[in-house]
């Protein structure tokens, strides 16, 4: 077989799963389209699942117990190694600062090298409102996005359970962010929800 035809034959084999239609995406809320920070509208369909009950440590050795938390909680999954997770890192410290005693803001580094790359990361930030969380083994990213999605940032309710996901970079110091997480938890605590 010809150089040319066995091209030729690979394109097509990889052409051939593209005729397919992909599942269409639930249509948002209208409310969520305007809500959403920057970079995406809130995806909803794990809604209602639990908070992993996983432990993780910080680099001095302390532990978070994940299924022990009471309060709302706004999980972020993250990588020094990812772009997007670098650039929201300042924003989620200023809106852990904001909602203070309303979500708690747990950021937990997917670092295969964590305290060796996290420690340094955090002191050059400066951050004041996050602690540096530890999964080197990634196992919260593996039970919450099989994907491998970062940034990945979920929030839940005081029940531990989850009210939506955002995958990607977003702007978390936004009046728009600030709206989304309070008016979640307000509709949550209201029972709309």
């Amino acid at each position: 077989m010809s150089r040319s035809l066995l091209i030729a034959a690979l394109v097509l084999v990889l052409l051939a799963g593209c005729d397919r239609p992909g599942k269409a995406p639930a249509q948002p809320a209208a409310n969520d389209a305007a809500a959403a920070p920057a970079g995406g509208v809130p995806d909803r369909r794990m809604a209602g699942t639990a908070l992993p009950a996983l432990v993780f440590s910080d680099p001095a050795g302390r532990s978070l117990d994940l299924g022990a938390i009471d309060g709302p909680v706004l999980l972020n999954l993250w990588a020094t190694w990812c772009a997007p997770c670098v650039k929201e890192m300042p924003q989620l410290d200023r809106l852990a600062a904001m909602l203070a005693g309303e979500v708690r803001v747990i950021t937990v580094s997917q670092d295969v090298r964590g305290a060796e790359v996290v420690v340094p990361f955090f002191a050059k930030g400066g951050y004041s409102a996050l602690e540096p969380w530890l999964d080197p083994e990634a196992r919260l990213s593996g039970a919450l996005s099989p994907e491998g999605q970062l940034p990945l940032t979920i929030l839940f309710d005081a029940r531990g359970q989850e009210v939506w996901r955002l995958a990607g970079g977003h702007d978390w110091d936004s009046p728009a962010a600030i709206a989304l997480v309070r008016d979640a938890l307000s509709a949550r605590g209201a029972g709309k929800e």
